[in-house]
């Protein structure tokens, strides 16, 4: 069985410096704990998280690195991008919401026509640990989106931003990044928890 986990640098996060390209992430601890709680199963780990990646960049790679690997499951998580060019640049090619779904629907409409594949849909994480932050009050729609798209597409949904809102609430005092949006080790131990429990195959 082939596991495919694309998305932007939450998901590549190591991958390059790792002799199985599978990085040091929540995709490796998701890795980990299939290769040992299931070792009598023949599972293939993809990672290609690309640093920087929005969905008009997934698009733009979308057949080779999807499509033409036809993965029997592919993880996605995408949108923190989206969302933090908008508060770090003055670039007008700026993707809002309204693209951001028209994007993803074209993406899904082929994994649906060309494979077989199962659908997970991650919804991006958090931008700052702090719930009134202006990032994740503009990540709002792209989660609701993301959950729209589960629905329509029959799709597993792991509900990682909700996993750090529920964290955040807590107040506890233990960050779970290193800078606001890239995980630390408890932060991608949160992120591959959410997808565990939520994810059946």
């Amino acid at each position: 069985m082939r596991l495919l986990f694309i998305g932007d640098s939450i998901t590549e996060w190591g991958r390059h410096e790792d002799p199985e390209n599978i990085g040091s992430g929540y995709v490796r601890l998701i890795h980990d704990y299939y290769k040992t709680a299931k070792p009598e199963q023949n599972y293939e780990f993809i990672n290609l998280g690309v640093g920087g990646d929005r969905i008009s960049d997934l698009q733009a790679r979308w057949i080779r690195d999807v499509l033409q690997l036809n993965p029997d499951i592919i993880s996605i998580s995408i949108g923190i991008n989206d969302v933090w060019r908008q508060l770090d640049s003055e670039d007008p090619d700026q993707i809002y919401p309204e693209q951001f779904e028209e994007i993803y629907v074209n993406l899904l409409d082929h994994v649906k026509e060309k494979t077989n594949a199962m659908i997970i849909l991650m919804e991006p994480t958090i931008i700052e640990e702090n719930l009134e932050s202006e990032g994740n009050k503009k990540l709002k729609p792209y989660v609701d989106i993301i959950h729209k798209l589960a629905k329509k597409f029959a799709a597993t949904l792991v509900p990682t931003h909700q996993s750090f809102v529920s964290y955040l609430k807590t107040q506890a005092d233990y960050k779970l990044t290193t800078d606001g949006v890239h995980m630390n080790s408890a932060g991608n131990m949160l992120m591959a928890a959410t997808w565990i429990q939520n994810v059946k195959f």
